[in-house]
């Protein structure tokens, strides 16, 4: 290390001369003095405009040590035993190497002293300076330590980690200073909120206390500290606390709701326990209100498909379904239909399990089959409401399905949802469910299919080389292969080295003209509506899908991997099969 007076270095690394550097470090003091809590390194940053990478970097050269890339560096379990969790996350340093009896240590800070004591006294070893950035050192402690290590460290301490009061209030942050067991929730939460995670799911084993968040439609393990299936019960405990459940009932499952602020913005978490034979798993779904209102060109619409679509919103009568899994993005679709044609002079009226976003002007009934409130008997109950627009959470029954093709065929607009692999299929559904095929021709004015693909990362996208046998083998279309380009990411940071950020939805919308009648009412094949909504222009999701490859905003993995139950996808191809031959072919 280079023994310079510290101002001298912080010149060097920062390009200018000790007077500004002194004349920077008196303007952090007095922001110091006046509350704020940032550090001394990042304020210089700032103040010079350059990234904390940067000046850390050309510091290391100025102090000669080590600048240490934390992502690809792999820590030995030698080297995080010699220091404790409690001071590893306290003075945020990361244990990086030991040869010889000396422990390498990366900090972003290399003048703190009491880090710097502390460090020495806890490892009882010399020690060797590194640097790297705060943020990847916060990032490799939640790698190799796990989400809230610190938090359980503390817990060890406490002979009955169960004793624990509730707060009255429920704002997470940050630095929550909280009961420990509080406090670990509260960062499971947190953690899952900075990473756009839309579920986290608590599942028990033998042996461990799994923790995954689902980012992206896709499940990512959580590293979490190897002593948490310790504090399983309490965990649990919490949360059904939190849920205003039953923490008795541990036989049956249940279903709670906790609503939280985190940096001003309220999130409404759904939790739903069940029990299985190593204890209650616990599945939370995070509900962000503010991301709700969408308009239509925001959820990727062709031009085309759009204006269909903002032609069949506005009419006075007949049903429009939404179909695809759970999870596809069905009920943001249907919640922007509704924003788009929500006026002071239109009565919307939904029915809902549960009413996911509340929308200001709609009316909006929850499900309540406990007490008898089914969508069925909801739904009756609307239509003496006088509504212009209803919107029913899903179709799961004939009863449902035939007040709500009475009320489309009695001068309402109906939306609703279907679980159906693609748009034709929702005919065949409807006519198994009971309803006769030509009420369904009728009142059924359009089905929309979508699938929801992540997009690719904007921070690590690279352009991609496809060998054109490998495109024919995957179907993408002959005349587009010589010309088109594709993309991929090669993942970063900003990205959890995923290569995609984000979703975005791919859709396949039939719209229910005079040559599609006749088939519905004849109860053709699905296969067979799919064909002739094909020739007069219907595209279908891998079709969409393609289209959104092209330009650069998924990949052809993604595309595959969403489409896989395509059913009628090959007759796209121009020497069609035989529809009988195609059949229930999957």
């Amino acid at each position: 290390m280079a023994y310079l007076p510290v101002k001298e270095l912080l010149a060097q690394a920062a390009e200018t001369d000790p007077s500004q550097i002194a004349a920077w470090c008196q303007s952090w003091r007095q922001a110091t003095e006046a509350g704020t809590q940032e550090s001394l390194l990042p304020f210089l940053c700032r103040e010079r405009g350059v990234s904390e990478d940067s000046f850390l970097q050309k510091l290391a050269v100025a102090m000669a040590i080590p600048f240490v890339d934390l992502p690809k560096l792999t820590v030995p379990a030698e080297a995080r035993g010699k220091i404790s969790t409690k001071v590893a996350f306290q003075y945020s340093v990361m244990p990086c190497s030991f040869d010889n009896g000396t422990l390498q240590v990366v900090v972003s800070n290399p003048f703190d002293a009491a880090m710097i004591s502390a460090v020495q006294f806890d490892a009882g070893c010399p020690v060797q300076l590194a640097l790297a950035s705060r943020d990847e050192i916060e990032k490799a402690l939640k790698k190799y330590y796990g989400v809230g290590a610190e938090t359980l460290d503390e817990m060890e301490e406490d002979e009955d980690p169960m004793e624990f009061l509730l707060p009255g209030d429920k704002e997470i942050t940050e630095n929550e200073q909280e009961a420990s067991v509080i406090k670990f929730v509260n960062q499971i939460i947190w953690e899952a909120f900075k990473d756009r995670a839309t579920d986290i799911h608590f599942e028990p084993a033998e042996d461990e206390l799994r923790i995954r968040y689902r980012i992206d439609g896709i499940l990512n393990q959580t590293p979490m500290p190897p002593q948490l299936k310790r504090y399983q019960a309490a965990l649990i405990s919490r949360i059904k606390v939190m849920s205003g459940m039953n923490i008795a009932e541990k036989r049956l499952p249940q279903d709670g709701r906790i609503n939280v602020r985190i940096k001003g913005e309220e999130l409404d978490i759904r939790v739903s326990t069940v029990p299985t034979v190593y204890g209650e798993s616990v599945s939370l779904r995070l509900l962000t209100r503010g991301k709700i209102f969408l308009s239509l060109e925001k959820l990727g619409f062709s031009r085309l498909e759009e204006n269909s679509l903002r032609e069949l919103i506005i009419k006075p009568h007949g049903i429009l379904l939404v179909t695809g899994p759970t999870g596809s993005g069905k009920s943001t679709s249907l919640y922007a239909f509704l924003s788009t044609i929500n006026s002071v002079t239109k009565r919307i009226i939904t029915i809902e399990e549960p009413v996911e976003y509340e929308l200001k002007g709609i009316n909006q009934i929850a499900v309540r089959s406990d007490i008898g409130l089914t969508f069925a008997m909801g739904l009756r109950h609307i239509l003496r409401q006088d509504p212009n627009v209803i919107m029913v959470g899903e179709i799961r029954d004939l009863e449902t399905a035939e007040i709500a093709i009475r009320a489309a065929l009695t001068g309402h607009l109906v939306f609703s949802t279907l679980h159906t692999n693609d748009a034709p299929s929702a005919f065949t559904r409807l006519i198994d469910m009971g309803i006769e095929p030509f009420l369904v021709a009728s009142s059924v004015e359009a089905v929309l299919a979508q699938r929801l693909v992540r997009t690719i990362c904007k921070h690590c996208k690279v352009e991609q080389t496809v060998t054109p046998d490998y495109l024919r083998k995957i179907s993408f279309p002959e005349a587009e292969i010589a010309t088109a380009k594709f993309y991929r990411g090669t993942g970063c940071e900003h990205c959890r080295q995923l290569g995609y950020q984000g979703r975005m939805g791919i859709y396949e919308l039939l719209v229910v003209s005079e040559p599609i009648r006749p088939l519905v009412m004849s109860r053709a094949p699905a296969s067979v509506v799919a064909q002739k909504a094909m020739e007069i222009g219907m595209r279908t999701l891998r079709m969409d899908g393609w289209k959104k490859v092209e330009l650069g905003q998924t990949t052809l993995e993604e595309v595959l991997r969403v489409t896989q139950t395509e059913e009628h996808f090959d007759l796209i191809e121009e020497d069609k099969i035989p529809v009988r031959e195609k059949t229930g072919k999957r």
